[in-house]
């Protein structure tokens, strides 16, 4: 068994979409139109075949109290591997990327958290 697809509740899929290709570099792997919204995933560029990311449409009641909820208590919605924290930090901050916590080394781990802008917390990581 292995993880093939994987989501993050987004409140703009098209600003998701240049958020996560265009700033963080994952590729584009599925955008086909659903009605309103789009089944529309990402991928690394360094595994095109690995697990996908959906960019899914925040639309469910449910969502919005819990994703809030997780903001508040500064908690991720997804963690992505980096070979380097503190040069990816800088890249990101770099392109205007909000982080709401800057590079903390925990032993063999290294992480950040970040502002996705489409109503998520991301933590970049690296160890462990």
């Amino acid at each position: 068994m292995r993880i093939h697809l994987t989501s993050v509740f987004v409140d703009d899929q098209e600003k998701a979409a240049h958020f996560y290709t265009d700033v963080l570099g994952f590729a584009k792997k599925h955008d086909v139109p659903l009605g309103e919204a789009r089944w529309l995933t990402v991928v690394s560029p360094e595994e095109p075949d690995g697990t996908e990311l959906l960019l899914e449409p925040s639309g469910h009641p449910a969502v919005q109290p819990y994703k809030t909820a997780l903001v508040q208590d500064g908690i991720p919605a997804a963690s992505f591997a980096v070979d380097d924290v503190r040069a990816e930090f800088d890249r990101l901050r770099a392109l205007g990327v909000r982080f709401t916590q800057e590079p903390l080394e925990m032993g063999e781990v290294t992480t950040a958290v970040l502002d996705d802008t489409c109503g998520n917390l991301i933590q970049i990581m690296h160890g462990g």
